[in-house]
């Protein structure tokens, strides 16, 4: 909370500077009076009549509001007028004094302002005096004699307002004092008034004595309609700053200033010092404590009133209203004593039952006013229209942070990213590039799947968290939606921003723990920058997505985008209805490639192979065509064509007196379906295949996710027998511990190890390692990519048992196969019903 200034009473002390000279005046000239004239004073009875009537037209006042100041209009020139006329000079200022110390003291005045009136009063009347009585009385009632009168009146007002300008002047500044003599004009209409009713009562009292009660009639149905139509002009003015009120803060809409309007139109309808909304810390909003004060432009953070006052109103759930009129708890009246407030209404505002804040309002202006109790039914109305719009406030800045900003992470949305990124774009300065990275977090799919999608949750929250603490100040880190991110700054090169990207994957590649889970969590990154990339940011942002995609093909990677990457994506979006055309037509084809035993070169089976000659694009890469499949909704066809032609040469094999087992490829997304299991038991019954002779290849990160996801349908595959295989082992991030928890027979290492063997000590001693523990684990251990006698060495002598790479045969259709099997195959071997084996054996 904003600590309240101390007041600063300096200003106010200056009033002494005009009080002074007018009090000194004021006792020269009753000091001259009463030595000049004679008689000095008159009859008691009569003064003491005549001031009770000074005291009682002193307090209907109409108040005049310029700045902090209260010009009071009252009718006071009645009784004045009438004293004149028939009190001696020095009895005429001592009524006048005398009624204005008692109004002085019933106001409770601060000792400045009362000592100027009283003074003032002094100095008026002893002027007014002086002048009636040093002009020539013409005897009568008669336009003579009103034109004395009107002269010793005109004295007294004009005196009266020259001090007061000249105090407020000092007090506030010349421009306070110059807004005092534009609001001079009306107050002399009422002075004019007053005289015209003196003089009337004068001449009707020379007429006869009784008319005194005429006019005492008079003035009590007098004080009665003036009170009615002062209550009257109250509440008008009060609907009518209601209207004004509730339009302006309409007006101001959710795109204008709506709490400058609100406090300003607050203080202005209230007659207040200050308007004060105190708004406490509320989710992403922060603690408000704003004041409009009178006199001081724009909005001050801080406020007179002590805190006190609005943790009693928000704790009691009540209004606070302390003043000389409103009475109030005591111990809050005492709090105010070392302040600079006299009085003060504390409203809390309320969202249904629920206090959302407090507006305030301190010291009514002018120090003859005081909050009332029809103020705070006022107030109270006013607050509740207040706390109506501010709340419609938060909620349309609410909805518009929510338009801009992800639900769940609380990062800028793909909307906000494309308006931050159109900016720098914008203000980018010469040499500087703007960099666009998405990150893409890996198997997330999976995580949903298996351990729900709070969990999944938990992981993008968790990588939103590391992603914006990792960050540079100067990046904007957004979710663009599902399990991709944005980061988006101003670099000096394409390098810098490839340099922050592998930073930021680095940063936030790391395990995460769910209960007694642990997850491996890792991104592939694209990377664009304009103007290279793109000079719009749709263009950028669609360019980012396809370096995304194809950073996926390599585990961990991050991708710079170059055209040919766009061209392979617009590629494989052409290709998806082709290959719906082609799997009904039967255009693709099976390629089988060897496995075979390292040691005795036994041909143990073969890895089935999809592929597709397009008629217009020729070979179509199988990476290209099963991401196409895979994205849409067209693997479970391929798969299962894979399994069928794959089973039915088997099949004939079988019956040709070679009985070889086949592998096909699945996909970890083929693991989710709880009915594949049941259809691969059906295919082996329709092509009368044993079980065993089928195996099944699926990626180690499909596998080996960190998630038991895999394992339901593993053991189903396993219990009818067909072999299971984890193929390209190594390129993830997975243990060779975790293997022990799958119902797997075989582990195939990749064949980027096994191909740098011979010159890389590190793929050496990988391989030797994955060799060792699965032949531990009684796995099988496969060797992809078996290119040269040298590597065939290494691995035979590391234990290594089966292999299959372009040293024994490259992938081959059927029909090259079976000629590949009378070159290669020793027929003596298939005869004594061994497993074939080659015919050179080293």
């Amino acid at each position: 909370m904003t600590p309240r200034p101390r007041p600063n009473r300096r200003r106010t002390e200056y009033a002494w500077l005009v009080t002074g000279p007018l009090a000194l005046g004021a006792v020269v000239l009753s000091l001259t009076l009463g030595l000049t004239t004679s008689p000095a004073l008159g009859e008691w009875p009569l003064t003491l009549l005549l001031t009770v009537a000074m005291v009682a037209a002193a307090l209907p006042t109409i108040n005049v509001v310029v700045r902090r100041q209260a010009l009071a209009a009252t009718p006071t020139e009645i009784p004045l007028v009438v004293a004149l006329y028939l009190l001696p000079p020095l009895s005429v200022v001592l009524a006048y004094t005398v009624a204005a110390i008692v109004v002085q003291i019933r106001r409770k005045l601060l000792p400045a302002k009362f000592w100027f009136n009283v003074a003032l009063a002094a100095i008026a009347t002893s002027l007014a005096t002086v002048v009636y009585h040093v002009l020539p009385q013409p005897g009568g009632v008669g336009p003579g004699t009103w034109a004395v009168l009107t002269a010793a009146v005109g004295t007294h007002t004009l005196v009266a307002l020259a001090a007061v300008v000249a105090v407020v002047s000092v007090v506030q500044g010349w421009q306070a004092g110059r807004e005092m003599l534009r609001a001079a004009p009306p107050m002399l209409l009422v002075v004019t008034i007053n005289l015209a009713i003196g003089l009337v009562i004068i001449i009707a009292l020379e007429g006869t004595p009784w008319a005194m009660f005429l006019f005492a009639g008079l003035g009590i149905a007098f004080a009665l309609v003036y009170g009615s139509y002062a209550q009257f002009f109250r509440q008008h003015r009060t609907v009518a700053e209601m209207y004004e009120f509730t339009k302006g803060i309409t007006e101001s809409g959710p795109d204008g200033n709506l709490i400058d309007s609100l406090l300003v139109r607050i203080r202005s309808l209230m007659q207040a010092e200050s308007a004060t909304l105190w708004l406490p810390a509320q989710g992403r909003h922060p603690e408000v404590l704003l004041t409009a004060q009178e006199g001081k432009p724009g909005l001050l953070d801080s406020t007179l009133s002590p805190a006190a006052l609005r943790d009693v109103a928000v704790a009691r759930q009540e209004t606070v209203a302390v003043s000389s009129r409103l009475g109030g708890d005591p111990e809050l009246r005492d709090t105010l004593e070392s302040t600079a407030v006299k009085d003060v209404i504390v409203v809390p505002l309320r969202s249904g039952k629920a206090v959302i804040g407090t507006l305030e309002v301190t010291n009514r202006l002018g120090d003859t006013n005081s909050f009332r109790a029809a103020d705070v039914t006022v107030f109270e109305t006013v607050a509740a229209h207040a706390a109506v719009a501010l709340e419609n406030s938060r909620l349309v800045d609410r909805l518009r942070h929510d338009a801009y900003h992800d639900g769940l992470t609380k990062l800028p949305n793909r909307r906000r990213i494309l308006g931050a990124l159109t900016e720098a774009v914008r203000i980018r300065a010469p040499g500087e590039v703007v960099a666009l990275l998405l990150f893409d977090v890996d198997r997330l799919r999976q995580v949903n799947e298996s351990l729900g999608h709070a969990a999944g949750d938990k992981v993008l929250v968790e990588v939103a968290d590391r992603l914006r603490g990792c960050a540079p100040s100067a990046a904007l880190v957004g979710r663009a939606g599902g399990d991709e991110f944005l980061v988006t700054m101003r670099l000096e090169s394409a390098e810098a921003a490839m340099e922050l990207a592998g930073h930021l994957r680095e940063q936030i590649q790391d395990e995460m723990v769910f209960d007694a889970l642990t997850l491996d969590v890792d991104t592939a990154v694209g990377v664009v920058v304009h103007p290279e990339h793109g000079s719009d940011p749709a263009t950028l942002l669609q360019r980012v997505d396809v370096a995304a995609s194809a950073a996926k093909s390599v585990p961990g990677s991050v991708q710079l985008y170059t055209p040919a990457l766009e061209s392979r994506a617009l590629h494989r979006l052409g290709l998806a209805g082709d290959l719906r055309s082609a799997l009904d037509n039967g255009e693709l084809e099976i390629y089988y490639q060897p496995k075979v035993t390292l040691r005795g070169r036994r041909l143990v089976g073969v890895e089935c192979l999809a592929r597709w000659e397009h008629p217009t694009h020729g070979t179509v890469a199988p990476q290209d065509f099963v991401a196409v499949a895979a994205h849409t909704g067209q693997l479970g066809r391929l798969t299962e064509f894979v399994l069928r032609e794959g089973l039915r040469h088997s099949r004939d094999w079988a019956h040709g007196g070679q009985s070889l087992a086949v592998a096909v490829n699945i996909s970890a997304r083929t693991l989710n379906d709880q009915h594949f299991p049941e259809r691969v038991r059906e295919l082996l019954a329709e092509y009368d295949v044993p079980a065993q002779l089928l195996t099944l290849e699926i990626e180690e990160a499909g596998v080996l996710d960190g998630t038991d996801r895999p394992i339901p349908t593993l053991r189903r595959l396993r219990d009818l027998g067909v072999r299971l295989s984890v193929d390209d082992f190594g390129t993830g991030s997975s243990s060779l511990a975790h293997l022990r928890r799958l119902p797997v027979h075989e582990v195939k290492v990749d064949d980027s190890f096994v191909q740098g063997m011979a010159t890389d000590p590190g793929d050496l001693a990988i391989v030797n390692a994955v060799v060792t523990l699965s032949q531990q684990f009684g796995l099988t251990v496969v060797a992809e990519g078996v290119e040269s006698e040298l590597t065939l060495e290494l691995l035979q002598d590391i234990g290594c048992e089966i292999g299959q790479g372009f040293l024994f045969s490259r992938p081959l259709p059927y029909e090259r196969l079976e000629a590949w099997f009378g070159a290669q195959v020793d027929p003596e071997s298939i005869s004594n019903n061994e497993l074939p084996r080659l015919r050179v054996v080293p």
